[in-house]
């Protein structure tokens, strides 16, 4: 970014850019604001998107689906700030443990059907949010509290579908969720909710109508669920939830690893619905919306590996990390629209993301760049059209 024609290139693009900052002059600047405004530009800009209906053609049933997840930052040997976790370690060649200070994140994210996933909040994981009268640490499901009221504060009226995992399969998630008008598709597993899996069994044999064959793609697929369950929780079961229960046999053949042959696979899955299921609505909410939440790790995952530098703290000043992270996923949204706009939809296709962005960086890197084109460009109106 230092090299003459780039820097050029840069304040034809952004002509109100002065200079460019040096990484140490970034990071005491970040070190004395609070990360959350960052936040807010990034909301901001989504909010901006949403108002102009550009997701409008993703939604699952008229709803946001929004993914959650938690996700290791980065871990040191050495207690390097206070907020830090810590957590025992056991070693199998010094045959001891040892402790380990870690940064935890809860991430929601829109995940959308088409593989397009947004940024859209981040809760931090600290140790002042522990218990520390019972030596208990902050742990996801407390954070998932903050985050969904920090989400309902910024968002009030936003149709939301969550996508969760089974960690979230309990009494008091319902509860919030219903609380803030929300749905909700969670994952549940075998050993999860026993109560919920007998009346399953039980009144599976009472609803024989609830059932939808199809193929999608090339898997063959058989939808069984039961509505109106009864799940009672909390002190004495005083506390009650209506959930539906949804699970997805299904089959399909593929190449064998090692060989040419061809061999069939299974899968199953189940997830507690928030709605009643019906043959009109089972596809669109298990297949386009609680089957992406896998869409979140994705999005981590590019975010570790793919150049973004999730796991690097770029300071050990708290709040100036977290401006950094807040700042990478800026960066990420950004890239997401690019890669996803009708405009550029042919070239990501060509030459993938990475091809894409090396594209436009030696772009921005060179020379040829017409200077009274990319003026009028500036100063007419424009608008982003996703593919």
């Amino acid at each position: 970014m230092s090299l003459p024609q780039f820097r050029e290139n840069l304040e034809l693009l952004f002509p109100e850019l002065e200079s460019l900052p040096h990484q140490d002059t970034l990071a005491r600047l970040l070190a004395r604001i609070d990360g959350n405004q960052i936040q807010e530009s990034l909301l901001e800009m989504i909010e901006r998107l949403m108002h102009n209906k550009k997701f409008a053609r993703y939604l699952i049933e008229h709803c946001y689906p929004i993914a959650i997840d938690g996700t290791g930052k980065l871990k040191r040997e050495w207690l390097w700030t206070e907020q830090c976790l810590e957590r025992q370690i056991h070693s199998k060649e010094e045959k001891e443990t040892r402790l380990q200070y870690h940064v935890y994140v809860l991430e929601a994210k829109l995940a959308f059907a088409n593989g397009m996933t947004i940024p859209l909040l981040s809760e931090f994981l600290n140790y002042e949010n522990g218990d520390q009268e019972r030596n208990k640490q902050d742990y996801e499901l407390k954070a998932f509290s903050r985050l969904a009221a920090r989400l309902k504060g910024h968002f009030p009226r936003l149709p939301v579908l969550l996508l969760l995992d089974g960690l979230y399969a309990e009494g008091p998630v319902f509860e919030l969720c219903r609380r803030y008008h929300w749905q909700f598709m969670i994952v549940l597993q075998d050993k999860d909710l026993p109560s919920v899996w007998e009346e399953v069994k039980g009144l599976g044999k009472l609803q024989l109508q609830n059932h939808r064959e199809q193929k999608w793609g090339n898997r063959k697929q058989r939808f069984r669920w039961v509505n109106d369950i009864e799940y009672r929780y909390g002190e004495q079961e005083r506390k009650k939830q209506i959930l539906h229960v949804v699970v997805c046999e299904e089959m399909w053949e593929e190449i064998a690893a090692n060989s040419p042959a061809v061999v069939s696979k299974t899968a199953r899955h189940a997830w507690i619905s928030s709605q009643p299921l019906t043959r009109e609505n089972v596809h669109e909410r298990c297949n386009l919306g609680a089957r992406y939440r896998w869409a979140i790790e994705e999005g981590i995952l590019v975010e570790k590996r793919q150049g973004y530098q999730y796991q690097h703290s770029f300071s050990y000043n708290w709040e100036a990390m977290r401006g950094f992270h807040f700042l990478m996923q800026i960066a990420h949204l950004l890239n997401t629209l690019v890669e996803n706009s009708a405009r550029l939809v042919r070239l990501v296709q060509n030459r993938g993301r990475r091809g894409l962005l090396w594209f436009l960086r030696t772009t921005c890197g060179g020379p040829w760049l017409d200077a009274e084109r990319i003026r009028q460009i500036i100063a007419s109106p424009c608008q982003i059209r996703l593919e």
